[in-house]
């Protein structure tokens, strides 16, 4: 039987970023039909209940209903760590970071974790991430079991270095190659799950260990690729001497085959035209980490400018760097970068960078991201007036985007009024 989910609803036509919020299609009354796992209509909610009278009513009031969020770049392992004081990136990745992945080789802790994760992440309305597991297979295999437990459409990759990290998280050029294939083959398009294939970043990779992975992207070509880009100008300039060879951080990965379509690169606050220009001719993806971005420091991401260019731009929480598991309180920090750079961004472009936009970057805005028939049904339904300061200032709005506003600015795992994963209602801890 069906299920008909009633309430406001919000969906897109259109990409915000260019097009501006007319891309948007909003309905005070609208509804979304859901069976075997897909959106089967989204429509006026009077109309969807005449036309399909045996269908399950959930009468969902003034909350919102959207596609669930997609957070396009995170690392699990780092969940028990979040919100750590007081260092930036390289100190941090050696004070909190490496210690703590050091751990995820114990198939026991890193199912634990992963536990921990999704519980967090779906009680904040996000049903899609897109994660770094740590050199460990246990955690690649602790992933994917968890999320397939769930039902979830989830991307996942062991993480490769070979240089630069302790000794208990190195492998080499020839294991990280091997490993990350075994890994592959065994979850890449088991039901929603999908590979991806994850050299950290420049620092912690030889070039022989990029090529490997250049050479497996090769050979799986329908595969993502992800790592970090230029979060940090002593990163950056780490990097320069590392590869001293290079044009730039950019061409580290190019001139491996670690550069066209389907590859995700997370921060990249600091490119060069050169960079910017590969990036948009590739149809390469960039991962905006607002919050990740402010709290160890890094700077402030062109999300406007990026999108403009025509590069796909997704949103992220990049746990555990970010300070939240929160795609609205990303969505915030978003709007405060914006401010900084003189590019404020409009709700309606802030709630498609954490839906559509990240689906976009990781290539499956076909799949996931909106409410449109044949998509599948991961839906969240945010409730408007979630807190009582939320609330008063909502009661005041004279369109959807002032009321959805304050929840985008204040809002946290109180706004989630519902989950549905796979056309399934999820279980939210409390």
């Amino acid at each position: 039987m069906a299920d008909l989910l009633l309430g406001q609803t919000l969906a897109f036509a259109g990409d915000p970023m260019t097009e501006g919020p007319e891309a948007a299609r909003h309905s005070a009354r609208g509804g979304v039909l859901v069976d075997a796992g897909k959106i089967i209509a989204v429509g006026e909610a009077d109309d969807l209940r005449r036309s399909h009278p045996e269908a399950r009513v959930h009468d969902y009031g003034q909350a919102l209903i959207s596609a669930g969020f997609v957070d396009a770049h995170v690392h699990y392992p780092q969940t028990a760590m979040i919100a750590s004081w007081g260092k930036r990136l390289i100190d941090w990745l050696n004070s909190y970071t490496f210690p703590e992945e050091m751990k995820f080789a114990d198939k026991a802790y890193a199912s634990e974790i992963a536990n921990r994760y999704f519980d967090l992440t779906l009680a904040n309305g996000t049903t899609t991430v897109c994660s770094y597991a740590t050199i460990h297979p246990e955690s690649v295999d602790a992933f994917f079991e968890t999320a397939q437990a769930r039902g979830l459409r989830a991307y996942a990759g062991k993480t490769c270095m070979d240089r630069n990290a302790p000794e208990g998280l190195r492998d080499t050029p020839q294991t990280g190659y091997d490993q990350s294939k075994a890994l592959l083959e065994k979850w890449h398009g088991q039901d929603r799950l999908s590979y991806v294939i994850t050299p950290r970043f420049s620092p912690t990779s030889t070039p022989e260990q990029l090529m490997a992975m250049g050479a497996l992207w090769r050979e799986y070509p329908d595969c993502l690729m992800q790592t970090h880009l230029s979060e940090q100008t002593d990163e950056v300039e780490w990097v320069k001497s590392l590869f001293p060879q290079s044009r730039d951080y950019l061409d580290t990965y190019e001139v491996q085959g670690l550069l066209r379509e389907g590859a995700l690169f997370g921060h990249a606050i600091y490119l060069t035209e050169r960079e910017i220009a590969r990036i948009r001719e590739t149809g390469a993806a960039l991962v905006h980490c607002p919050t990740s971005n402010t709290f160890i420091g890094s700077g402030l991401f062109p999300t406007m400018a990026m999108a403009q260019k025509g590069i796909r731009v997704g949103l992220a929480t990049d746990t555990g760097g970010g300070s939240s598991f929160s795609m609205l309180r990303t969505m915030a920090a978003a709007y405060e970068v914006g401010q900084l750079r003189g590019t404020p961004l409009h709700p309606s472009q802030l709630w498609w960078l954490a839906t559509q936009g990240s689906a976009r970057a990781l290539r499956a805005d076909h799949l996931i991201g909106n409410l449109a028939q044949g998509m599948e049904a991961d839906i969240v339904v945010i409730d408007l007036a979630s807190t009582p300061a939320i609330s008063q200032r909502s009661a005041r709005a004279k369109d959807i985007w002032e009321a959805l506003f304050p929840t985008i600015m204040m809002g946290d795992d109180r706004s989630t009024k519902a989950v549905w994963v796979g056309g399934k209602p999820a279980a939210l801890q409390p």
